[in-house]
């Protein structure tokens, strides 16, 4: 089976959530506006936990086609993306390498509306390096890291207890952490028995935060949670409204 995350329309879906206006993703007045700009958020949220001196390097885990990366760059010396779809890199690079990337946004059937990507301005794209690889197999040599990113991720991988496992070995004593998910836990992306939260277990409801806390408070301190709400626009009348919950993690001192 094709994932979907290689095909064109997820590359153009997630270049229109992670770079398009208001008017190009939400034409109607009474949609949720408060939604949108979700890459720009949650990367506002983890540098605001992070100390305003020294030259910060971050590591963007699940970064698609790089809005967050690029939103990290403009504060940290040093920025490292990493996306499992080879098509969702191949777009963030071209928007590192060439400023825009032209697009086709669905509408209606086959009918479509040319768009173009831009690179936010304030974006400094020669401290970003994008890169393909697994959230639960990260190359070695991944470590020493003040910020980690990982928007939307645990809830699509087939293991997310292996992720977990790793995250106190990439980040420095003091580090911050921003995890962000739904906790959407379906078995197309992870088998039921892998299932951070979202099941009974002797009678009792367990939840994706009790797991993530048993996991990481260990190694570190759970500093703040937000709900990150956010948009993805499938055509001109369907839309995917979603709310995230964002977890801002300290790396405890070693």
């Amino acid at each position: 089976m094709e994932n979907i995350y290689e095909t064109s329309r997820s590359v153009a879906e997630y270049l229109l959530f992670h770079y398009g206006s208001r008017e190009e993703i939400l034409p109607h007045p009474e949609g949720p506006a408060s939604a949108l700009d979700f890459a720009v958020r949650t990367a506002a949220a983890l540098l605001g936990g992070a100390p305003r001196s020294g030259a910060l390097r971050a590591l963007d885990i699940g970064c698609a086609v790089g809005r967050s990366s690029f939103e990290l760059s403009a504060h940290c010396a040093e920025v490292v993306g990493i996306d499992y779809s080879h098509a969702f890199i191949r777009a963030a690079e071209s928007l590192r390498a060439d400023d825009v990337l032209r697009y086709d946004r669905a509408d209606e059937g086959d009918l479509v509306t040319p768009l173009v990507a831009r690179r936010p301005a304030h974006a400094r794209p020669d401290r970003v390096r994008f890169e393909q690889g697994d959230a639960m197999e990260l190359r070695p040599g991944l470590d020493g890291f003040d910020l980690v990113h990982a928007a939307n991720l645990i809830d699509r991988l087939s293991d997310p207890a292996r992720f977990l496992d790793r995250l106190p070995s990439l980040l420095c004593p003091g580090g911050h952490l921003l995890l962000t998910s739904p906790y959407t836990w379906l078995e197309t992306f992870t088998p039921r028995a892998r299932w951070l939260g979202g099941f009974v277990r002797d009678g009792n409801p367990v939840r994706t935060l009790d797991a993530l806390r048993a996991a990481l408070e260990p190694h570190f301190v759970l500093e703040a949670r937000q709900d990150f709400p956010f948009l993805i626009r499938e055509h001109a009348r369907k839309f995917q409204w979603s709310v995230a919950e964002g977890t801002l993690w300290r790396r405890r001192q070693a």
